[in-house]
């Protein structure tokens, strides 16, 4: 009996040290889609050093695609109790410095400073938010619970609180031979404005597999993931 004890005590112990073995270096690829066709790949990297982080996601288009240039999105910040802190945004489209966008986060002032074309305007910030590169990591420090999901964020053009309504809770996504239990999740707002979806993976820390968005004309465009690598320390 003592010995059975033991045994369970250290199964218990286990399975503790994996609950908090948090990832520190993750490399996703995805497949893009546009209405049916190849439409191009992104490559995406989240490195934690320490407390800080830093997010890159580049999107390249393939054949005639490949004349918009690449499309780059990155962020820095911190990881906080509460996850991620931005503190800074930036956009770049190729070469074209007059698509590049940038958002400062001065969390002491609570204010987002955009800039385009050399003009800047600024926001009231609140708590919690975040921008077009970081908000899909956050899910890994704060699972969606509950029957909404409130995500506030700026795209470097505005700040703005998105609204999902978690659709199912257990949708089976399949990409290749592997099968991922995800949570499904999809914009409340869809009457009128363009349907945004993505697909959570909870035994990947609820990283995302699959996105997809319709846009107003019926324009589907997805993104289905295609490689994973994850790296974690124990917390």
């Amino acid at each position: 009996m003592l010995k059975l004890m033991k045994s369970l005590s250290l199964v218990a112990l286990l399975i503790a040290n994996c609950a908090f073995a948090q990832p520190t270096n993750i490399q996703l690829e995805y497949d893009v889609s546009h209405n049916g066709s190849d439409f191009g790949t992104v490559k995406e990297s989240f490195v934690q050093t320490g407390d800080a982080y830093h997010i890159v996601s580049t999107t390249k288009g393939k054949g005639l695609y490949a004349l918009l240039g690449e499309r780059v999105l990155m962020s820095d910040g911190y990881v906080s109790a509460d996850g991620l802190k931005p503190s800074q945004f930036q956009l770049k489209r190729g070469d074209n410095a007059k698509k590049s966008l940038t958002a400062n986060f001065d969390w002491t002032n609570l204010q987002l400073m955009m800039l385009k074309n050399g003009v800047t305007q600024t926001a009231s910030l609140v708590p919690g938010a975040l921008d077009l590169a970081s908000y899909p990591y956050q899910f890994m420090f704060t699972p969606p619970a509950g029957a909404q999901v409130n995500v506030t964020l700026t795209t470097g053009k505005k700040l703005d609180n998105y609204v999902y309504n978690i659709a199912e809770e257990n949708a089976i996504v399949k990409v290749g031979a592997v099968s991922y239990q995800t949570l499904h999740l999809v914009n409340a707002e869809v009457d009128g404005n363009k349907r945004k979806e993505l697909w959570l993976a909870k035994s990947k820390h609820y990283l995302p597999v699959k996105y997809l968005v319709v846009e107003k004309n019926g324009d589907k465009i997805e993104q289905t993931l295609t490689k994973i690598s994850i790296q974690s320390v124990m917390q």
